[in-house]
This record gives structure tokens, sequence and C-alpha cells, in this order.
């Protein structure tokens, strides 16, 4: 065990001196500041030279410094309390040759007038007045920090990635027998549960003051209609067999609707929850739910929304007047001739000549993985291994901007034209109108009614103009912040193809293989993948 060294006051010949001891095992040597310290305080001198000499040496020395008796210092000790109060550091100083030792309980009563009561190393102190170690830190007392806790959780058993992607096989086809973006449920299935919140433990620090630990946020299950609570409010699960999912924080369970077909037999479908269709849904028919929609057949030209998710097994052919709206995503084996626009993803293995819009992404795989005809439009990336045709099908692919949000930005510019033109209108009546009232013309009371009627008009339209207008930026810039957007092609695209990104196009004169374009500068610039 190593050993400081340390130094003692002691009697030599014709007076007394300071034993300077070396260490032993690996221990610190004496420091000479922390010697002079002592000596400084007690009134003594000596020669510094000599000191350090000492403090220096492989051996006991001891250096003269004073005439007479040596004095009875008693032992004794520095405290270091640290900042937080969590650390209580002492440095002892042996007693002096004619001195006494302290005593345990003389150290404690000392420690308890200073306020310092918790976490006293009782086993070290022990060591210590049995042994003494000198000149060396010893942390005769610690607080107890708290125990910060943890906030409660939910844990959820179904999947809660809304943008969860469907399972794809080795080919890159789309597996419908494992969705991943269906959470079906069977009545009494535990839909979510709340892991409890650990509020921890207090600590104390050595005054012994309570040290209280971090609040910690408690869980609430929240959930909409077809969802059972237990008795303790701990768990929910369902209370009937359907679709379930979370929405804003929200679990809802929706009921599922199961039907052959869509046809003549069954009429059009409108469903509060999700609707399953174990067969085709038939041409001039339509399905409207507030769940999922799922088609294990083929959709032909219907209507289909959904404020979840739509899959069609089979695909979908829409003879160009089929149209899919899903609050979700979109995920189809085909879609030909049809509109189809999701809030989230689309994911098809082909698009011909069809207009798919998406929030996020569209993705395309598969065998063939082409999309031919039509126009494409997504918020961030349009994937496929073909774009276009060598017959030259005429194709247009759009990323960069959110369809919905790109609509809704032309609705306002026609809009505001259209704001713009009542007051350009009205203006010219209402300058004239005060200039002859300047002149002293005299106005009947039609045309003062007349005149106000039209002040009011121009009143509303300007504070109409105002708003749209902060909203049209609103949109302008949400366009400009999406810089990352891109096209990638894994296999080939055909001259033919527009790429449009953001507000800048390129047709493209030539073919391109396994490549991405991307927006660079002002153009739009192909990429190696």
């Amino acid at each position: 065990m190593a050993v400081n060294g340390y130094f003692q006051l002691v009697n030599i010949q014709n007076g007394f001196g300071i034993k300077c001891v070396p260490p032993r095992d690996g221990g610190e040597a004496i420091q000479i500041n922390e010697l002079t310290d002592y000596l400084g305080k007690r009134g003594l001198t000596c020669d510094i030279a000599m000191l350090k000499r000492a403090v220096n040496a492989d051996s006991v020395q001891i250096v003269m410094v004073g005439l007479g008796s040596c004095p009875p210092e008693q032992e004794s000790y520095l405290l270091e309390v640290s900042e937080d109060s969590m650390t209580v550091t002492a440095r002892f100083y042996p007693p002096s040759e004619t001195g006494q030792r302290m005593s345990m309980d003389e150290f404690i009563k000392d420690m308890q007038f200073k306020k310092i009561v918790y976490g006293l190393n009782q086993e070290l102190l022990k060591r210590h007045f049995r042994k003494g170690e000198y000149c060396k830190n010893l942390v005769v007392a610690e607080g107890k920090p708290p125990r910060h806790g943890k906030d409660a959780q939910i844990q959820y058993f179904f999947n809660t990635d809304p943008q969860a992607v469907p399972t794809l096989k080795e080919d890159g086809s789309v597996d419908f027998f494992n969705l991943n973006t269906i959470n079906h449920c069977k009545k009494g299935d535990l839909l979510a549960q709340i892991i409890p919140e650990d509020p921890g433990a207090c600590g104390y620090n050595v005054a012994g003051v309570q040290i209280k630990p971090r609040k910690v946020k408690r869980a609430t299950l929240r959930f909409g209609k077809n969802v059972l609570q237990s008795e303790d409010r701990m768990s929910i699960s369902s209370q009937v067999d359907g679709c379930v999912s979370l929405v804003d924080d929200q679990v809802f369970v929706s009921d599922l609707y199961e039907v052959e077909n869509v046809d003549n037999s069954t009429g059009n479908i409108e469903f509060e929850g999700s609707v399953q269709v174990n067969g085709n849904v038939c041409s001039g028919f339509s399905v409207i739910a507030q769940g999922n929609v799922i088609v294990k057949g083929v959709v032909e030209g219907a209507f289909i929304r959904a404020d979840g998710d739509i899959v069609i097994t089979r695909g979908m052919n829409g003879m160009s007047k089929g149209r899919l709206e899903a609050g979700g995503n979109i995920i189809a084996k085909f879609l030909e001739n049809s509109t189809a626009n999701a809030s989230g993803y689309v994911s098809a293995e082909s698009i011909l000549h069809s207009k798919v819009m998406a929030g996020s992404e569209i993705t395309v795989t598969g065998r063939r993985g082409n999309i031919t005809g039509g126009h494409v439009c997504a918020n961030y990336r349009v994937s496929a291994k073909t774009l276009g045709a060598g017959l030259g099908a005429s194709t247009l692919v759009e990323v960069g901007v959110n369809p919905s949000l790109k609509a809704e930005y032309q609705a306002l510019q026609e809009e505001l034209q259209e704001i713009q033109k009542v007051i350009k209108k009205t203006q010219p009546i209402l300058t004239n109108f005060a200039e002859k009232r300047a002149k002293g013309v005299q106005f009947s009371p039609e045309q003062l009614k007349y005149i106000r009627s039209l002040v009011a008009l121009t009143d509303s339209k300007r504070k109409e103009l105002q708003e749209k207008s902060s909203k049209w930026e609103e949109l302008q810039a949400a366009f400009e912040d999406q810089n990352d957007a891109y096209v990638e092609i894994t296999g080939e695209a055909f001259p033919g193809t527009v790429i449009v990104i953001k507000d800048v196009s390129l047709s493209l004169r030539s073919s391109y293989q396994h490549c991405r374009f991307k927006r660079i500068g002002g153009d739009v610039k192909m990429v190696g993948l």
C-alpha cells in the first residue's frame, strides 16, 4: 500500500526541528508549499534551501526550526468541502513529538459543529485514527446523489410508423401477404400498455439537506372508439375485429367491413371503419372509408377514398376514370390509366399512363419497375427501374414539390389575381368620385350607396389580399426549402422523359442508365449512383 511522505515537529539536540519522512511504495512526496504553509501558520521559519533538500532526500531528514522545547502541537487537519456540498476531503497532519493525537470522537464532533452530518466514512476514519494517514487527501464524507427516475412510457403492440414500407421479395416485388402497413387486430388483442414512471429517490448532501430527483412525467393512454381500457387504466385492448392505428398519439380501432366484391350486389360502400374487399371493385362503383381500404383483387374504373391506406393486391386499371385518394399510403401491384393521390407514399411494381401524386415518395420496384407515360409527382423522391419507353411515350416525373401544396399554391395564385382584378376595377371609380366630391359635385342617395358598397368591397378585398399573400409567401418558402429531392433510376431512362425538380426541368434527348437526377445550381443534372 502506498504511503505518502509526511512531516512532523520533533525534539533535537539544543532545540526542535521538522522531520521529513520520504514516501514509500509509490506514495506522493512532501509538497514544499504545504510544508512552508504549515510552519508559517505556526509562526515558525527555517532555511528554505535546507527544507527542499530534506523533502527531496530518500531518507528521513530533520531540519532545525528553533531553540527550546518542541511545541505541543495536536494532530490537525485541513478540510475542503466541494461546491455542491457532496464531498468532504480532509488532509491530516501528525501531532508534534510533544503533542497528542486527535480522537475519532473529537473529529466527528468537529464535523458536526461544521454541519457535516451525513455520509461520514466510518471505516476510513477508524483506519486513520488507528494507523494515521498523513499528508494524504482522505474523502471523509460523501453525500448521496439523488437517483433520477424515468418518465412513464407507452408500449404499443402494433406498428406505429405511418411511413412503414411494404415487405419486399428478393426480386423487389411487394409481398402482399406481409405488408407491414395495415395493423389488423382481433377482439381482445392488447393494443398498448403504460410502463409506469420511476419517481427516483431523494439524495442528501453532507449537511443532510435533501436533494430531490428530477420530476418525471406520467403517461395517459389516449384512444377512440372500439377500444376498452383496463380497470387500472394501464392498458387498452380492442373491442372488435378491425384495424388499429396511431394518430396524434391517439389509438384508433376501425371496424372491418368485409365484402366479396363491390358491384351491383353491394352498390357503393361508405363505412366509418376499414373496408376489405376479397374480390374486385367494378367500374363505376365507389368505396369510401374512414379507415383503410384493402382490395385483394382488381380495381377497375372505380373511386376509392380512405382516410388511412389503400392496398390493391392485384392492381388497378382505371380505364382513364378510376381514382384513388388516400390520407395515408397507396400500395398496388400496378396502376394503369388511373389517378392516384396519397398524402404519404405510393408503392407499385408498375405505373402506366397514370397521374400519381405522393406527399413523400413514389417507389416502383419489382421485375418490371417501370413508369411509362403520364405524370408522377412526389415531394422528396421518385425511384424506378425504368422511366419512359423506347417508343418515346411522354412521361413527366416531378419532385421537390408537395403535390397538395402545389395545387394549393396554384389555386392561391389564381385567387390573388382575381382579387387584384377587383381592386384594380374599383379603384378608378373611387378616385373619380373623390375628385368630383372635392369640386363640390352633389351625388344622389343611390350613387352614395353604390360608392359605399365599393369602398366596403375594396377594403374587404385588400384585407383578403394581405391574408392570402402571407399564405402564398409561406408556401413559396416551403418550396424553396426542399433542395434534396431527386429522381433515381436503377435501370434505364428513355428519351422523351421530362424530369422536373422544383421549377427546373430537363427533357431527356438520349437514354441514361443507373443514375440519379438532382438539382445542382440552376440546372437538373445527372450524377452516378
